[in-house]
């Protein structure tokens, strides 16, 4: 005669406010360590919010928030209408994609460039050498920009020699502003930013390499199909974080080096924002604004963030 075996009982799962409990009088020390960071995120993140509530009023200090008049979405159809409009999307998606091509591959590279180099003393004078621009103040880095590009600067003169053209102020010329601030860019951050992907590379299982190498793989065939596949997650991470910041573009940086002429090339979305806001103290449209471009880069992440998902299953979620 068969029998059935009985089903072993399931553990009943304690209330969630019990397990709450639990869990802080175990960890109490690190939620004490989290208490600072989320303070600054109430007062500096969230707190701010309420403000943006001003992008739908006709604001006036004098009035405050509550007796200020409503106008609805009036400064959002100005921004759209504005004459300048169309120039600012262009320049802010212009420069953002020539710092996503030419900026975010750099670190990556550099990372790698790193990582295959014998000398442990050499490597970490690279690293040293490649950071010291991130720590410099952008307003310094700025002064030593329009030293050197302008019309006596050092590489003024070192493309007139070469190519022989006309010595310029060079951040003057509309033209030549991109270069001048994705190269400098490059330069500033190439270091810092590799420091993420230095970090995994050294995470790599040493055994994966040993492997290849028993299968008879050089150097180069080691690169291709063991350091960059375990890379990838890695990449798609920081690239989704990157394109989220693609309108944000470092508009400190641009407001120190353009100037009326270079408008036509240099001027971005925060820095009309700021112009508007702080100079013409048009509150409530300056705020429209940059709700707007707070939305843009929300939907931004959401919709590299679904494809890389749908594409290799990497995401941040």
């Amino acid at each position: 005669m068969s029998t059935k075996a009985s089903a072993a009982p399931r553990a009943v799962k304690p209330p969630l406010g019990r397990r709450i409990r639990r869990d802080f009088r175990k960890n109490w020390k690190l939620y004490l360590l989290f208490v600072p960071i989320l303070v600054y995120f109430i007062i500096f993140k969230y707190a701010p919010m309420f403000g943006l509530s001003i992008s739908f009023l006709d604001y006036r200090p004098a009035r405050g928030i509550a007796g200020s008049r409503f106008v609805g979405l009036q400064h959002f159809r100005s921004f759209f209408s504005d004459p300048y409009f169309f120039r600012l999307l262009r320049n802010t998606i212009t420069i953002s994609l020539c710092t996503l091509i030419f900026s975010f591959p750099s670190a990556i590279l550099l990372a790698i460039m790193i990582n295959e180099l014998q000398s442990r003393r050499l490597s970490r004078t690279v690293q040293t050498i490649s950071y010291i621009p991130h720590f410099i103040s952008t307003v310094v880095i700025c002064g030593i920009i329009r030293q050197l590009v302008g019309r006596t600067g050092g590489i003024t003169m070192l493309l007139s020699t070469l190519f022989g053209m006309e010595p310029t102020n060079m951040l003057l010329e509309p033209g030549y502003f991109i270069p001048i601030y994705i190269g400098t860019d490059i330069w500033q951050s190439i270091g810092w930013n590799s420091i993420v992907y230095l970090s995994a590379l050294t995470s790599i299982d040493q055994e994966l390499y040993e492997a290849a190498r028993v299968d008879g793989a050089n150097k180069w065939n080691q690169l291709v199909h063991v350091t960059i596949p375990c890379l990838v997650p890695t990449i798609i991470i920081m690239f989704i974080l990157k394109v989220g910041k693609m309108f944000d573009v470092g508009y400190e940086k641009i407001m120190l080096l353009y100037n009326p002429l270079t408008y036509e090339t240099a001027d971005v979305i925060n820095t009309y924002v700021y112009r508007r806001g702080m100079e013409q103290q048009q509150w409530s449209y300056s705020t429209a604004v940059g709700l707007f471009n707070s939305v843009v880069c929300f939907s931004l992440v959401f919709f590299t963030n679904y494809i890389t998902r749908r594409a290799n299953g990497n995401s941040l979620w």
